[in-house]
């Protein structure tokens, strides 16, 4: 029998093999992993769905593949694989019509176009409770279009919905469209350059973590119309904090560094300001405000930047978190973070003190709608209480989402945001 990839769930269609772990005549167990594949910024195990030994080995590190596609073959496996299930039938003409009652020709063209782009993505049968079937038949929905939010891919009713409210959107836009409004003008064409011809060069390739970053990079910086506030902060009482109780934290067998406590006084504040820990559902024309605090961190990795979350950073300890980011930033390192811890972050921090360099402008990481980035911490003089005294500022840049958050919004988060660091808690600190 064949063992194929399966489908992984949303965004996890396909990948870039990592490590083969089998060969041909190794005997394989149910559930042992064989291969290891790089999709977006995680690396995920991939187990043998039965037992046998190794005929064939289709792939080799480095090979990019698919949803579907053989991995290898085992003799004397167990039982044969169940046949596929059917596909679903492509939905008729007349159930866009219920969605969108007596369309014009080119609305249901423009329908019909955008349910084709969506099941491009869909390769395996779709996975739903029967009821959500039977609700699907009787609108005429064709449940191989919708992505699932569920576990293992798995359709939900909001999925539905949600493929429903962006059919009736993009026809409601077709419809209302000029007659006359011409196409917007095509992305001009890359252009190759051939800079070896005014000196020596190496050449490497994009790797496909690189390539992700780049692309949701773009994807963000385009679709998000960006605002940074800048302040700075005196860092002088939490590093004073950090240097008394390093020791013990050392005793305990975690290192306290400043992050763990920008990540308490970063909770407290998206509490007071609970707009800047939304998201902004655009098929919907709702703000989405979560009252959960997932916090996304930013890790300077030797392949690129990886944003694993640390969730409900408000009712964790600052020993907790301390513990909790030291294990995700290594495993942030080692690519052995899994898909799911780096999703659902509601705000993300990039700390840049390590390295050095002041202020700096992030990009927002939709769908979120704001990040805050820390500076290097130096020494500067300061007038307080008409004292010239040497503090460790501390320089803040927070990115917004325009179309979410206003600029007094942004003002008064950060002068907050300011107050939490320099009246740091030392209760919050002591083990």
């Amino acid at each position: 029998m064949d063992l194929k990839l399966p489908k992984l769930g949303e965004g996890a269609d396909s990948g870039v093999v990592v490590t083969v772990f089998v060969k041909e005549g190794d005997t394989v167990a149910k559930d042992q992993t064989i291969i290891e594949l790089e999709n977006e910024k995680a690396v995920a195990a991939i187990p043998a769905t039965d037992a046998g030994v190794v005929a064939k080995v289709y792939v080799k590190a480095g090979d990019k593949i698919s949803a579907g596609q053989r991995i290898l073959s085992l003799a004397g496996g167990g039982a044969p694989a169940a046949a596929p299930a059917p596909a679903a039938k492509p939905a008729a003409k007349p159930a866009a019509k219920r969605l969108a009652p007596q369309p014009e020709p080119e609305v249901e063209e423009v329908v019909e176009e955008a349910a084709e782009e969506e099941s491009a993505e869909a390769v395996a049968a779709p996975v739903a409770p029967p009821s959500l079937r039977r609700w699907a038949r009787e609108l005429g929905i064709n449940l191989g279009k919708i992505r699932g939010s569920g576990p293992g891919g798995r359709i939900e009713i909001g999925d539905v919905r949600s493929y429903i409210a962006r059919l009736q959107s993009t026809a409601a836009k077709a419809k209302t469209a000029p007659a006359t409004s011409s196409p917007a003008p095509a992305k001009p064409a890359a252009e190759q350059i051939d800079f070896s011809k005014w000196g020596p060069v190496t050449k490497k390739p994009i790797t496909t973590l690189r390539g992700v970053i780049s692309r949701r990079m773009t994807e963000n910086w385009n679709s998000i119309p960006h605002v940074t506030q800048f302040d700075d902060a005196d860092f002088t009482k939490l590093n004073e904090l950090r240097k008394k109780y390093a020791a013990a934290y050392e005793a305990k067998g975690c290192k306290l560094t400043l992050t763990p406590l920008v990540l308490k006084a970063v909770a407290a504040t998206l509490k007071k300001h609970p707009i800047f820990n939304s998201s902004l559902d655009e098929v919907a024309n709702e703000l989405v405000l979560k009252e959960y605090v997932h916090l996304g961190i930013a890790v300077d990795t030797e392949q690129g930047l990886i944003v694993p979350v640390i969730r409900d950073v408000d009712k964790k300890s600052v020993p907790d978190l301390a513990k909790e980011l030291e294990v995700l930033a290594q495993k942030a390192r080692d690519r052995k973070v899994s898909g799911d811890e780096l999703k659902g972050g509601t705000f993300t921090i990039s700390n840049q003190g390590a390295i050095g360099g002041a202020h700096f402008t992030p990009i927002v990481n939709k769908p979120e709608v704001a990040i805050l980035g820390l500076g290097r911490g130096v020494m500067k003089p300061v007038v307080r209480d008409g004292k010239v005294e040497a503090r460790m500022m501390t320089p803040l840049g927070l990115s917004y989402d325009h179309r979410v958050i206003d600029g007094g919004s942004a003002a008064r988060f950060i002068v907050d945001l300011v107050a939490a660091l320099q009246d740091f808690s030392e209760e919050l600190i002591t083990l």
